[in-house]
């Protein structure tokens, strides 16, 4: 497979350019002293993209590509890939969905216990000699609340039976009623933010979910009300969420992810009430290498003949000679 050019548009991890360069001959446009004039050359020869981060992958870009037949993203979420028009142009989409699922998991629990008990704010206090004059202030609890889930996918439901072990009702809104969990299904994000305490965010960016979480959803959620998001950045509206934080429309937040990755407003960071994480709910050694080996892995697969591991909703394999 050497004589398979794939090309990488962003420096990634060393399993996956040594594992993708051993496989095949891999072009780095990111490294080229002018990358439009190296895309116009090694282009028209590209049959694999690794493709991660937030460089779009859209029908112009697509358009450089005309031999492209697979394109194995770093991630579960692909927002940053024209997914349909890929499909439409007979090019399979690849993620690392599953592998992640318990770390990102974990992370959004710990967020959130880290938010409500105001964590690193109290290790803030201690550190500073703060202690020494007098107890860190009562906080927040988890106790009682009732959690609503945006986006009951793979990594929701782990949340969600996570959360369920400690005792807390878990609702959820979706476009369709899931048959299989236990928990109240919300068609309305606006009808589950007034009944919940805790809006826990894992949706999927894109235009379909863009600004999902409004001013008005917020409003709803209320001045006792948390919002974590481990999602994508631009499920919610990072302007309203501002005003309603400084409002004390709502009482906190923990963010994983922003809109504008990683450039952070100001306004968030000088707010200590709020916990800051920079993007790092699948960032373990352990799952990120688990990620990396199934980019190569999709890539090998294809080549080989035997089709994609994992394929995206959007560009379905239905079995065949790659």
């Amino acid at each position: 497979m050497k004589n398979i050019d794939v090309l990488m548009t962003a420096p990634m991890m060393p399993l996956i350019t040594n594992g993708i360069s051993e496989a095949f001959t891999l072009h780095r446009s990111w490294e080229a002293p002018d990358p439009e004039a190296f895309l116009d050359e090694v282009g028209p020869r590209i049959r694999g993209l690794a493709a991660g981060g937030h460089v779009k992958v859209d029908a112009a870009f697509l358009d450089r590509l005309p031999k492209l037949e697979i394109i194995s993203n770093f991630g579960v979420g692909y927002d940053s890939i024209d997914a349909i028009e890929a499909g439409r142009r007979g090019i399979i989409v690849t993620n690392t969905p599953d592998v992640l699922t318990d770390e990102v998991a974990d992370l959004a629990v710990g967020l959130l216990i880290c938010t409500v008990r105001e964590l690193p704010q109290s290790d803030r206090y201690l550190r500073a000699g703060k202690w020494l004059e007098k107890p860190y202030p009562l906080t927040a609890t988890l106790r009682g609340r009732r959690i609503g889930v945006l986006g009951l996918g793979r990594i929701g439901k782990a949340i969600a039976r996570r959360l369920d072990a400690f005792g807390l009702e878990i609702v959820y809104c979706g476009r369709t009623r899931q048959n299989d969990v236990p928990y109240r299904h919300y068609p309305s994000l606006l009808d589950m933010a007034r009944d919940v305490d805790v809006l826990m965010c894992v949706a999927p960016g894109g235009p379909a979910t863009k600004h999902m979480v409004n001013a008005e959803v917020l409003e709803a959620l209320g001045p006792s009300g948390i919002l974590i998001n481990v999602g994508r950045g631009s499920v919610v509206d990072e302007k309203a969420l501002i005003e309603a934080l400084k409002s004390k429309t709502i009482l906190s937040a923990g963010l994983d992810v922003f809109e504008d990755e990683p450039r952070v407003p100001a306004e968030l960071i000088a707010m200590d009430h709020i916990v800051l994480l920079p993007h790092v709910g699948s960032a373990s050694v352990h799952t990120r290498s688990l990620m990396g080996q199934l980019v190569v892995d999709n890539l090998i697969s294809w080549f080989s003949g035997k089709g994609p591991i994992t394929p995206v909703a959007e560009t379905p394999w239905t079995g065949g000679a790659a």
